[in-house]
């Protein structure tokens, strides 16, 4: 398995030491039992957690919901920045957090990328949390 590390920041002893989390593959739905099936192995925790991860930030959660909106159509980072107020850059920070989660896709258009939502990938996240969801 391809491990990838992210840096964070903690404090220890007053000092900023790094803290690396394992970044896994996420970019496929899933694959797992409820949560309330029983506890959880530590890989199927990270997985979901790191989905997760990806959703905690009301910028991404706003970008999220404006994908789903879009449908099929896409949206393009042009037209998301000033729905959430964010630049461009920022926009595309955060939609590539979305992409490495694979919650949306990115599809490039010319000199834009659009991004649609993975419907299985969602759907599969959704029945983790609650079976009873779809």
């Amino acid at each position: 398995m391809d491990v990838k590390f992210d840096e964070h920041l903690i404090t220890a002893q007053n000092e900023r030491v790094p803290k690396t989390l394992p970044l896994l593959d996420v970019t496929a739905p899933v694959c797992c039992s409820p949560l309330a099936a029983g506890a959880m192995d530590e890989q199927a925790a990270l997985e979901v957690a790191l989905r997760l991860k990806a959703l905690a930030d009301p910028a991404r959660v706003r970008l999220m919901s404006l994908v789903l909106a879009a449908e099929d159509a896409g949206c393009c980072t042009c037209d998301l920045a000033p729905l959430v107020g964010l630049t461009e850059a920022t926009v595309s920070h955060h939609l590539k957090q979305l992409r490495e989660a694979g919650l949306v896709e990115g599809t490039r258009e010319g000199m834009n990328v659009f991004y649609r939502p993975l419907r299985d990938n969602l759907t599969a996240l959704c029945r983790v949390i609650d079976p009873a969801c779809c």
